[in-house]
């Protein structure tokens, strides 16, 4: 057994504290497998292993080379299995893109074009009356052919869904001066009157003001306040005599008078009041004497042995019911 010695905490209590302990016996004993809680009062049948595949009851001789019934027999058949040949699995794309339709394998016939088909397929041709013509200068007919060899009209003529073609530049174009209008209009747009650009995050102070000299007032007013260094008086200070001796006036001791209670009050009754003298000294009554003696009356072992201990008086028997009973016995009438 390992020792323990007793060690004090800050909450005054005791802890103990384990020596000479070795952690590799108890991973040895945590690793150590569970044994079967099995006992000859608990163990109800065969001892079967568990994860094995033994039977847990012997099979007999007689069973196995008895014959099955058909029931048996169609019990036993196993499941045909759908999926041979060419429905061997599933490819991917049986589901592809999360779609409920399912992509089956095409048919030989649509191979083939039908004639609704081939004739969807065929290009638009141009109208009769569309000529070269409408082609306008400066580009002739030969231009265009030299230019692009393999196409009768240019793809980028009507480009990006525009109605109007796109013309490449002349060259007296580009060599042309610029007209006021033109000009006016490459003006860029001024700013509003009132705009004002954004300002700097760090505020340049300007050398002026760097070399400036502080004015009397601003001198004045960064100097700091004089306060005198002491001796100071105490906070208490004592009260004169003649402050001792004054009489206050009677607006004064009317406002010091304290409000008073209305009239009627009455003080709240203590929860203890003492008793009174008289009560103390008094003496009971005979008829009080009478009434607190306790009734005595015999005990059951007694009381057992006495036949006559149960029996009305004579005097009970005999006796009148005054009025007041007789009215309280009597059952409310509703």
């Amino acid at each position: 057994m390992p020792d323990v010695k007793p060690i004090q905490d800050f909450h005054g209590f005791y802890e103990d504290e384990r020596t000479d302990f070795d952690l590799r016996e108890r991973l040895q004993e945590l690793s150590r497998p569970k044994e079967p809680k099995v006992e000859w009062w608990t163990n109800v049948g065969p001892n079967v292993m568990w994860g094995t595949q033994e039977m847990l009851w012997p099979i007999r001789p007689e069973a196995k080379e008895a014959t099955p019934t058909e029931r048996v027999i169609n019990l036993s058949t196993p499941k045909k299995n759908f999926q041979t040949g060419m429905h061997a699995g599933r490819p991917i794309f049986y589901y592809s893109c999360g779609r409920p339709s399912m992509i089956w394998e095409n048919k030989s016939n649509v191979k083939e074009a039908n004639e609704r088909v081939s004739v969807l397929s065929t290009p638009k041709q141009p109208s009769r009356e569309f000529t070269n013509q409408e082609i306008k200068e400066p580009y002739t007919e030969q231009d265009l052919k030299r230019m692009y060899p393999n196409v009768k009209r240019p793809q980028f003529l009507f480009s990006c869904g525009r109605s109007s073609p796109i013309w490449t530049v002349q060259k007296g174009a580009l060599s042309a001066g610029d007209r006021p209008r033109t000009q006016n209009l490459a003006y860029p747009r001024p700013p509003h009157r009132e705009f004002q650009p954004s300002r700097q995050v760090e505020t340049i102070i300007a050398g002026s003001a760097l070399s400036a000299a502080a004015s009397e007032r601003i001198q004045s007013l960064s100097t700091p306040k004089d306060r005198p260094h002491g001796p100071f008086r105490p906070p208490q200070w004592p009260v004169t005599p003649g402050a001792r001796n004054a009489i206050s006036s009677s607006r004064c001791v009317d406002l010091a008078r304290p409000k008073a209670t209305v009239e009627g009050y009455q003080l709240p009754r203590d929860e203890m009041w003492p008793v009174t003298r008289a009560a103390k000294r008094g003496s009971a009554s005979g008829r009080l004497q009478e009434l607190c003696r306790p009734v005595v009356r015999a005990s059951m072992d007694h009381v057992q042995f006495n036949p006559d201990a149960f029996l009305v008086k004579e005097t009970a028997l005999k006796g009148v019911i005054p009025k007041r009973c007789d009215e309280l016995a009597q059952p409310i009438q509703r």
